[in-house]
């Protein structure tokens, strides 16, 4: 497994929550869903996404063929302009309300579809991510609040067959709209990914000596791996090693795997037959008091509490 494939693997849709807006100006939603990640690809027309309070930040256009990653939990606000003052607010379980307490201004059109003017100008799709994984999360911390990636920048085709598939109803729909979100969402991560501000983990992975190093834990996080044998598969020495990676990578050698085996481990707890021994076993650990040890003093929670507040 090369590192960018163990990370982007993370975020993957499941039950992911889709619709179409059809929009005439003047219009302004306030997004309180609170969700990890959406994203929205605006197929035709133009829409402003900025923050839902005045904090300096002046928001940004987007145009015909534009796609913009949110991160949560955040609230946010798309308009028509900015300002225009939203009428409707989304709320953490997708209900929709008018702000003034009256009847709202969007109405539905068929199949995941809604607005307040199927003529419209503007049309836009909402693809949110219910949930995150452990591994997910290193996209997410990585990530800023709000990216655009222009037009060009990601495979129009995409799009389009998202907005095609959205407003069907067949059997196993939700199934291909889920990977055709996951698709999306890859091809604008990897966008991103080849920009000089990566994070450090994606340029490290392309180094000879750290990159192979990354690789091998990403592989096989079970073994017992020490600075010394990692320093040995890459070339160098202990010390040239060590600090080559974790000038690179923005973590120590040690560091970086304790939180990959972590982030996996997280994950696979979740799973209903898991045990904090078997997922101990595969994550590299002697023991589920190793783990448990581990899991508390960096994530603040024991592996049977994270298990509860996740479920």
């Amino acid at each position: 497994m090369d590192v960018v494939t163990g990370l982007l693997d993370g975020p993957r849709a499941r039950g992911a929550f889709l619709l179409r807006s059809h929009l005439r100006a003047p219009w302004g939603m306030r997004i309180e869903d609170e969700a990890p990640l959406t994203v929205v690809p605006v197929l035709r027309g133009r829409a402003w996404v900025g923050p839902a309070t005045n904090d300096g930040d002046p928001g940004e256009f987007l145009e015909t063929g534009d796609v913009v990653l949110l991160r949560g939990p955040e609230h946010y606000v798309v308009a028509d302009r900015p300002q225009t003052a939203p009428t409707v607010v989304v709320g953490p379980t997708d209900q929709c309300r008018a702000i003034d307490g009256g009847p709202s201004p969007m109405q539905v059109f068929g199949v995941r579809s809604w607005g307040n003017d199927l003529e419209g100008e503007t049309v836009i799709i909402t693809g949110t991510y219910p949930l995150d994984g452990a591994v997910g999360r290193r996209i997410l911390r990585a990530l800023p609040h709000r990216l655009v990636l222009r037009r060009g920048d990601v495979d129009a085709t995409l799009v389009e067959l998202l907005a095609r598939e959205v407003v069907h109803d067949l059997p196993g729909q939700e199934a291909v709209l889920d990977r055709l979100l996951d698709l999306l969402l890859i091809t604008c991560l990897r966008a991103w990914l080849d920009r000089a501000d990566a994070p450090g983990w994606y340029r490290a992975d392309a180094d000879p000596a750290v990159g192979a190093a990354l690789r091998l834990i990403h592989h096989d996080p079970a073994r017992g791996w020490t600075v010394e044998m990692l320093a040995r598969e890459a070339g160098l020495s202990r010390a040239a090693f060590a600090r080559r990676f974790t000038a690179l990578v923005g973590d120590a050698p040690m560091a970086y795997l304790t939180g990959w085996r972590l982030d996996l481990a997280a994950d696979m707890l979740l799973a209903d037959d898991a045990t904090i021994a078997s997922v101990a076993r595969a994550v590299g650990y002697s023991s589920p008091f190793a783990l448990s040890a581990a899991f508390k003093r960096v994530r603040g929670v024991s592996p049977a509490e994270h298990r509860r507040r996740v479920a």
